[in-house]
């Protein structure tokens, strides 16, 4: 699952090479465009457009980019393409479930993409609702670790927000909410002083799958996969992969 799992923070921290870095920039720009159509050109007036923005700014997307991006959703820059937001579902090795959001302006492509991704990567591809009913859409807000902060700090500062769990991951704190409460949460961070990377709703994995080396390695091949698809926007997994497990497959890439 993108964002609440280690595949993802160790996914993040390789977008330091330039393909990586440019998928992602696509992807935090159109995030933008979709938020701003969907809910008006004013960040000010719309929540979502405003997290879009800051998660774009934190991730180093120049300002110019980002200027583009609101000029196209407010329709005073020609060139801005038309998103379907379409979810796939399928699994990956050892019963691993993957949701696959997708952002396109061209359906057939991003169904044969995902498709491709998915097979020739020991993935299957699965009937709507065959997956998605394992994961629950949450509120996440990614709070940065520092050593002048600590859980039950950040805990104290979200608690009355709507806050429902924290979690660990690597570097950072999650915190977990309903997806109403996100803005909530933010703000109560930022009245604490207490700065966060991202805010945004995600979908979070009822239960997990405890996956060993060798199925891991197989579920990372099909979850990397997915992320170098263009229309795919984020992949959720209910694997559970271990700390020390992560860290020597990272080792041998």
């Amino acid at each position: 699952m993108s964002g609440h799992s280690k595949w993802a923070t160790t996914k993040h921290k390789k977008a330091a090479n330039d393909a990586k870095r440019g998928k992602l920039f696509a992807r935090l720009i159109k995030n933008i465009e979709v938020a701003g159509r969907t809910g008006g050109p004013d960040p000010e007036a719309n929540p979502t457009l405003y997290d879009a923005i800051q998660k774009a700014k934190k991730n180093s997307v120049p300002n110019d980019n980002i200027e583009r991006a609101l000029k196209r959703a407010a329709g005073d820059d020609a060139g801005g393409a038309t998103y379907e937001q379409i979810f796939y579902e399928g699994y990956a090795t050892g019963g691993v479930a993957v949701l696959i959001e997708c952002l396109t302006d061209n359906r057939n492509r991003a169904a044969s993409d995902v498709r491709v991704a998915l097979t020739r990567n020991g993935g299957t591809l699965a009937d709507p609702g065959s997956v998605s009913y394992l994961f629950t859409r949450k509120g996440v807000v990614e709070v940065p670790m520092a050593d002048s902060l600590d859980e039950d700090s950040v805990l104290m500062a979200v608690l009355d927000a709507g806050a429902e769990e924290i979690v660990t991951l690597g570097d950072t704190y999650q915190v977990i909410c309903a997806p109403n409460d996100v803005v909530a949460v933010r703000s109560a961070l930022v009245e604490a002083g207490i700065d966060y990377n991202s805010a945004e709703t995600q979908f979070v994995p009822a239960m997990k799958v405890d996956v060993d080396k060798d199925n891991a390695r197989r579920v990372l091949k099909v979850l990397n996969a997915l992320d170098d698809v263009d229309d795919i926007q984020n992949v959720y997994s209910n694997a559970e992969i271990d700390d020390e497990v992560l860290a020597e497959l990272e080792a041998e890439e």
